[in-house]
């Protein structure tokens, strides 16, 4: 039974309290009617007995402590599904803002979802191709990760998740999907998204959320998790698979630290609630694949790390539970160097298992692998260079410092291009080819002979020619 409460208790900020109420629920919806006729939504973030406290999310202006009309609907918020979806632009709260109409469900969903039961899950293999070489060969997706990307305030992260959704598709051809949530943007960056997608062609495989910085926070709390829902029901009732890229996660993290301290909740570190990791946790765990869906649901949340730190709470929260990590570098943004991906401090923890013969190709592990370790080197006679200049540096060395400009201006700074995994490897090889053979340790004969030495021998017969 639904009833009716007439007058609030208190009135703090947008928090309302209201007194004597038996059975009410945390999270449960709440409907708040107006003097003027109006409505407005609000959700119980606080329960002490038959007291309880709401989050009104447009704010409790207006509202009378007398006469304001309270309705508990009973339920958590829910969030209507349906195939139509996809193309569609939502608010933060999942509703229509792009002028096509209502959705109409067939299906309704808690946005908080359900908890997975771990033995239902099956172990993350294949990749999701981004057409980006540093990602596709270094730090590879793999479908039903969770992989993060830490970039700091001015950098090109927006450009890269658009181009992530430019370009992200999944090599087998099965049904693909993408869920975009952006939260606590400003207007210019929302259509710099709305407007890229669109042109781009993209918009028929992509569901939009979009939470602007002028939003009430308590949007901002909930933007994710309904993009979440949208996510799961593409994936798990409609077999596709899902890419999730939430932008920028520090706006949400902060979204909640300021939720807290209105509560009146104790700080922990940098003033951020002590629940953060578990809060952070409920979101990236939502990712993965389940027996008996040929679905998964795949995460990339993006977030800016405050100063460039990546020890703050939430770069560090976030690398705890998320398995690898992109980092942006801001000294290769400078430079120009686009996308500006810092391979050393980058790494996907699931790529073994996705990539290789019968996924990618047979070369690709040891590929990698070479990789990482010459571009290590490199940072090795960089160092060196700077104290006694690249002109005294060993032919080895310089050798070294050759192939890492090499690396950072052709392999990584590829500019808005789309390269295939074939492409990608090809390049890796030609790069390597400027190393002398003794100097690849992280590759077998057999593996050399077969990629190494006929890229050696190109390279050879183009500088003869």
């Amino acid at each position: 039974m639904i009833l009716e409460h007439i007058g609030l208790s208190q009135i703090n900020g947008s928090l309302v309290v209201l007194e004597d109420v038996p059975g009410v629920t945390y999270d449960e919806m709440v409907e708040l009617h107006l003097e003027d006729g109006t409505t407005r939504l609000g959700r119980t973030v606080m329960v002490e007995d038959d007291r309880c406290v709401i989050q009104v999310f447009e704010g409790a202006n207006g509202l009378s402590l007398g006469n304001t009309r309270t309705v508990l609907t009973g339920h958590p918020m829910m969030m209507d599904l349906s195939p139509e979806l996809l193309g569609r632009v939502l608010d933060g709260l999942g509703r229509p803002i792009d002028g096509l109409g209502d959705i109409y469900p067939v299906a309704r969903r808690d946005v908080n979802g359900a908890p997975i039961n771990p033995v239902s899950r099956v172990y993350p293999r294949n990749y999701i191709h981004t057409g980006i070489s540093a990602i596709d060969c270094l730090t590879t997706l793999i479908r039903g990760q969770k992989l993060p990307i830490f970039s700091g305030s001015g950098m090109k992260h927006n450009e890269l998740a658009v181009q992530i959704v430019k370009q992200a598709s999944v090599s087998d051809g099965s049904d693909f999907a993408i869920v975009f949530a952006a939260m606590g943007v400003k207007n210019d960056v929302a259509e710099y998204f709305r407007d890229s997608f669109v042109s781009a062609d993209a918009m028929d495989r992509v569901v939009m959320l979009l939470n602007l910085a002028n939003d009430p926070i308590i949007e901002r709390i909930i933007t994710p998790r309904a993009a979440l829902t949208v996510a799961e029901y593409l994936a798990f009732d409609l077999n596709k698979n899902v890419l999730v890229i939430l932008t920028d996660m520090t706006s949400y993290c902060e979204a909640v630290r300021e939720f807290s301290s209105s509560k009146g909740e104790i700080p922990a570190r940098k003033g951020f609630p002590g629940y953060l990791y578990s809060d952070l946790a409920s979101l990236y765990e939502r990712a993965g694949i389940i027996k008996g869906s040929t679905g998964s649901v795949t995460q990339i949340p993006i977030l800016t790390m405050p100063n460039d730190d990546i020890t703050h709470p939430i770069p560090d929260l976030t690398g705890y539970i998320t398995e690898g990590q992109i980092v942006l570098d801001r000294g290769m943004d400078a430079t120009g160097v686009y996308p500006p991906i810092s391979v050393l401090p980058s790494l996907s923890r699931l790529m073994k298992d996705g990539i290789g013969e019968g996924y990618t190709r047979a070369d690709h592990v040891t590929l990698s692998n070479q990789l990482f370790a010459s571009y290590a080197k490199v940072q090795d006679a960089k160092a060196l260079a700077s104290v006694i200049g690249e002109e005294e540096l060993s032919a080895g060395d310089k050798q070294l410092m050759q192939f890492g400009r090499a690396f950072e201006q052709k392999f990584i700074g590829q500019g808005n291009t789309d390269r295939t995994m074939e492409q990608t490897l090809d390049l890796g090889w030609e790069l390597l080819a400027a190393l002398p053979r003794s100097a690849l340790d992280r590759c077998d004969d057999e593996t050399l002979d077969k990629y190494y030495e006929p890229a050696r021998a190109r390279l050879q017969a183009a500088a003869r020619g």
